[in-house]
């Protein structure tokens, strides 16, 4: 809806309103270049915080080159056009920057600027979109959320609380957990997938069915190195939704709580991991509960926490209904699971069958991760030496993981030769 201004900028000089005058001069020239390619006046919009898809999305839409979107031209002669990053997959990377582009999306009518701005020492951008009404842009915008969600399905997307606010980035599932490689105990894993499987696989058909609100949340809780991890990976690989890994920290605050959830509650139904969860900082563990208690904040959302330490998780997270409906331990690996582990890492190679059964006796009270350790110590033996005292690496790791619980190391030999 187009009103009347009091103000007209071809009316003002640029020393009369600089700071109006300084944003609104290039939308001008927007408007300009509209007019003379498409015969079209469009509305101007402010993109306001909660649009973090739009940048995502043109960012994967150019990487694609799709046809979708055009790239005019950039808004100022002498600022940058383009931007590099480095990251352990890609290395460097070279890529058009959001900022100072004048983009276009003939489809739906729409344009789309990010204006770098310099203020009083001070420099932000201030994001504007072009449409000829609401309902175009309304449009546009559910098919950003789209192609966004489409974006989150091809790998885990990462929210870390920052001093600087949510960052957001995306990994790769390089290496897939299958369910076949998830080492627990049958009836929790079977429980566990399953209900999965029923909340995206078949469409949360059970839920309507049954009039039960969509939406789930499970605890995995147990001692570090047991598999909670390799669980949530797996899960991660073989959910056909996005998922979302939430990294809690001392600056998890009630605005971040709420930009998270507004996010994921936008690209519903998915899947938002919460590992370490006792580490919520005290003062924002009312605002997530409450979040958690909201009549549509979890609609379409299958929630998973983790903890090592269940003791310190407040008990109101799980003593509730709609907050975390079921907790399972994920238990250290009885003889079985140790078995399975150990000769799934192919001892064969360095041990002989009598020796990995009674190894399997002997490694009592290890987790899986201690499993791992003790299947590399065995290599490297083995690639050295060509033989194997595997009951002295276990004794060894047993005692190291007894001083480590009991903070019980020895440094009187080292004392006062550490240079401190």
């Amino acid at each position: 809806m187009r009103t009347k201004s009091l103000i007209n900028f071809k009316d003002i000089k640029p020393d009369e309103l600089p700071h109006y005058y300084e944003f609104a001069y290039p939308i001008n020239k927007v408007q300009q270049v509209l007019n003379e390619q498409f015969g079209e006046e469009l509305t101007v919009y402010e993109a306001e915080e909660g649009l973090d898809e739009l940048d995502e999305s043109i960012e994967m839409m150019l990487q694609e080159k799709d046809p979708a979107i055009q790239t005019l031209s950039s808004i100022y002669d002498r600022a940058a056009v383009s931007t590099i990053s480095y990251n352990e997959t890609d290395k460097y990377k070279i890529k058009p920057s959001l900022s100072n582009h004048f983009f276009y999306f003939p489809t739906f009518h729409v344009a789309s600027i990010k204006i770098p701005n310099h203020q009083n020492h001070m420099s932000f951008e201030r994001s504007f979109l072009f449409a000829r009404c609401d309902q175009d842009l309304v449009h546009f915008l559910e098919y950003i959320t789209l192609k966004q969600r489409e974006n989150m399905t091809e790998g885990i997307t990462v929210l870390t609380d920052t001093d600087a606010g949510l960052n957001r980035s995306k990994e790769k599932l390089n290496n897939q957990v299958s369910r076949e490689n998830v080492l627990l105990d049958d009836h929790v894993k079977t429980d566990i997938f399953r209900s999965i499987d029923e909340f995206f696989v078949k469409g949360g058909e059970f839920y309507k069915e049954f009039e039960i609100p969509y939406k789930r949340g499970i605890l995995l809780y147990g001692s570090p190195g047991n598999g909670k991890t390799t669980l949530v990976k797996s899960i991660a690989g073989s959910v056909p939704a996005p998922v979302v890994y939430w990294q809690i920290t001392e600056y998890t605050s009630s605005y971040s709580i709420s930009e998270v959830f507004a996010t994921v509650t936008k690209m519903a139904p998915l899947a938002l991991i919460i590992e370490d969860i006792d580490s919520m900082p005290e003062e924002s563990r009312s605002v997530f509960l409450n979040t958690l208690d909201g009549a549509t904040s979890k609609e379409g959302i299958f929630l998973i926490g983790t903890t090592n330490y269940p003791e310190k998780i407040d008990p109101a997270l799980i003593n509730r209904a709609g907050r975390f409906d079921r907790a399972y331990e994920i238990k250290q690996p009885g003889e079985p699971l140790r078995e399975t582990y150990l000769r799934s890492k192919g001892l064969e190679r360095f041990l002989d069958e009598t020796a990995i059964s009674q190894l399997t006796k002997q490694t009592k009270g290890l987790s899986i991760a201690q499993l791992n350790e003790l299947y590399m110590s065995i290599a490297l033996k083995w690639h050295y030496e060509r033989q194997v005292d595997a009951e002295e690496i276990v004794k060894e790791l047993q005692e190291n993981h007894r001083k480590t619980m009991k903070q019980e190391w020895e440094m009187e030999e080292y004392a006062g030769k550490l240079g401190f």
